[in-house]
């Protein structure tokens, strides 16, 4: 991925830095695979407000992604198309028969590729198949974490795990955040880097880019009053102690991940190192 750095002609560009889409190859979606998308304003069915600072921003439709990668035989690479629901780029895969699906475009993968899913293909970038006939060390994305469910790790822009080691029924995979886990070996996974992997070194440039975004502004707890949050209040600038959420809880230091969780047994060692279940 490459960035763009734009000139100071206007406020707004002097601190923005844009992706180049230097990948993208149209920005014409395919529109059988396109569906509505609702946008609820931070409001349930009820309409009451239940998430903050949500509302407005540019109309969008969803695109279809085939995360399952369940259709066998050769497909070609169409397009790498911009998707505004996810971080990573999409590519347009069309197969022998005609039929056309999108899949999370990896790094490297380019427009006339031939890609394939199934137990016997080749680990090649773009191709999806069983951990268990990967070679140690590969980098995947997508992972399912049962069989025929559909990929549910690895799938935001510039994230792959490695195949680390192979175990029995177990594959141990080390994941983006550091942490090594266990995944059944017969899950899919596809072969690569998610694309777009700069996304988190772009610069809004100006609040009004959030805002077209769907982003309100956020203010600060510490400047609201005690009956609107638990750091509020106070003479001057008081800081408000620990930092906390509205509801109270901590925002550092607070473990949130529920205490003896039946997956437990399959994280090996967690990200900050330890071992899971130690203090």
């Amino acid at each position: 991925m490459s960035l763009r750095k734009f000139k100071p002609i206007t406020a707004g560009t002097r601190w923005r830095i844009g992706n180049a889409y230097a990948e993208v190859t149209t920005n014409v979606p395919e529109k059988s695979l396109l569906e509505a998308k609702p946008r609820t304003g931070g409001r349930n069915t009820s309409g009451h407000l239940t998430m903050r600072y949500r509302g407005g921003g540019h109309k969008k439709k969803y695109r279809i992604i085939d995360f399952k990668r369940n259709k066998s035989g050769v497909a070609t690479v169409e397009s790498i198309q911009y998707d505004p629901n996810r971080t990573a780029f999409i590519a347009l895969l069309v197969y022998a028969d005609g039929e056309k699906r999108y899949i999370l475009a990896p790094q490297g993968l380019e427009v006339g590729a031939k890609v394939e899913s199934g137990p016997n293909v080749a680990p090649e970038v773009g191709n999806t198949l069983p951990m268990r006939n990967m070679p140690l060390g590969t980098n995947i994305h997508n992972i399912e974490m049962q069989p025929g469910q559909g990929g549910k790790l690895a799938r935001s822009a510039g994230s792959s795990a490695q195949l680390a080691n192979k175990e029995d029924r177990y594959a141990v995979l080390k994941m983006p955040s550091g942490e090594l886990r266990k995944v059944l070996i017969d899950c899919n996974a596809t072969v690569g880097v998610v694309s777009n992997s700069d996304h988190s070194l772009q610069s809004m440039g100006k609040a009004g880019r959030n805002r077209w975004k769907g982003i309100r502004p956020r203010n600060r707890g510490v400047a609201m009053n005690p009956v609107d949050h638990p750091m509020g209040g106070g003479e001057g600038k008081a800081s408000g102690g620990q930092p906390r959420s509205r509801n109270g809880q901590y925002s550092r230091g607070l473990k949130t991940r529920t205490v003896g969780k039946s997956s437990d047994k399959l994280i090996i060692q967690r990200k900050n190192g330890s071992k899971i279940g130690n203090k």
